[in-house]
């Protein structure tokens, strides 16, 4: 019981951080041809994340792979039940790469407007495609003995389009904070200026989503049996209201910092709440996935236990080198004078 414990904690831990990192590259890929207000501009913009945005998937992949091993189950139900969403969401991923690396391979700009514009959309696609997938999953999906009663239609209702929404505007500030941080003058201004618009929007869209998860999940459940489960959701308000007050102070860096804890946190609210469900029924209780029905055997979560001890650490330092190495602000003229730029 306590393997399977921690590796829901990890699993967790590994989705959280996938959307911190990768949220701001989506964010930035919606924002690109908003903000990016002439051919320089957006190739800062698509260099600012071009260092890191492959490395960010690896977090993807180590969640997949991560739900795979530990919950054999949930994985092969969750990937037969959303096939077709989770399809779309590859097919747009598979896109957005694909884009960063073709638009400079022609100097027209009909080629490129139009890969600007795969850019935007294979970045919206994902942030509003996880998002109605983890509120479905937070709502519970119909379920029971005799398989899945659902489909693609019956995933765009109000509360996964809302949840979708919610984590759009999220990735939205995030990607807009992080250009002010690695960008100069005037797009940095603008991106400042875009942050500052989206968090009204945040907000509303943040109380709506909590007043409706009341009735259109038992996300509260765990919070009313064990109070002290609050301080999570609590620092998601906090770090929410952090990134409006930073950023009226000009403490641009200090309000990305804060955006990074409000996404891990939001998700960490949502994950707690499941708990120890992987995907409830909303049919049936008796026919959810959870920790202790769909896990692998004990040997094996011991294996990967030690797997994780070993290379999860050098994935850390890893990650925190690159962000070291490319931690300065991306210019015009820096991007001019590099052939290898985007």
């Amino acid at each position: 019981m306590e393997l399977q414990i921690l590796w829901f904690v990890l699993w967790a831990v590994l989705w959280a951080v996938y959307f911190m990192l990768d949220g701001f590259v989506l964010g930035t890929g919606m924002l690109h041809i908003f903000l990016g207000k002439n051919d320089g501009d957006r190739r800062v913009i698509i260099n600012t994340i071009g260092p890191v945005w492959d490395g960010n998937e690896v977090w993807l992949i180590t969640a997949g792979g991560a739900t795979f091993a530990a919950f054999p189950t949930t994985y092969a139900l969750m990937f037969s039940y959303l096939y077709t969403a989770l399809l779309l969401l590859l097919f747009a991923l598979i896109v957005r790469g694909v884009s960063f690396e073709f638009r400079g391979k022609e100097d027209s700009a009909l080629w490129k407007r139009s890969w600007d514009f795969a850019i935007v959309v294979s970045s919206f696609l994902p942030a509003l495609l996880f998002g109605v997938a983890f509120g479905n999953i937070f709502a519970g999906l119909p379920m029971d003995a005799t398989g899945y009663h659902g489909s693609l239609i019956y995933l765009l209702n109000p509360y996964g389009l809302l949840t979708g929404i919610l984590f759009v505007l999220l990735f939205l500030i995030h990607g807009a904070l992080y250009l002010s941080v690695k960008t100069v003058g005037d797009l940095s201004r603008r991106a400042h200026a875009m942050a500052d618009k989206l968090w009204p929007a945040l907000l509303v869209v943040a109380v709506a989503f909590l007043g409706y998860t009341k009735f259109a999940s038992r996300l509260y459940d765990n919070y009313f049996s064990a109070p002290y489960l609050l301080i999570v959701p609590l620092l998601a308000v906090a770090a929410l209201l952090g990134i409006r007050i930073l950023s009226a102070k000009g403490n641009l860096l200090g309000a990305f910092a804060s955006s990074c804890v409000t996404i891990l946190m939001v998700v960490f609210t949502g994950v707690i709440g499941l708990f120890p469900n992987l995907i409830p029924s909303n049919l049936d209780p008796a026919h959810s996935l959870t920790i202790f029905n769909s896990s692998s055997s004990p040997y094996t979560l011991k294996i990967m236990t030690l797997v994780v001890a070993m290379f999860l650490p050098i994935v850390i330092a890893y990650k925190i080198w690159v962000y070291r190495v490319f931690r300065g602000k991306v210019t015009v003229e820096e991007v001019l004078e590099d052939k290898q730029a985007y």
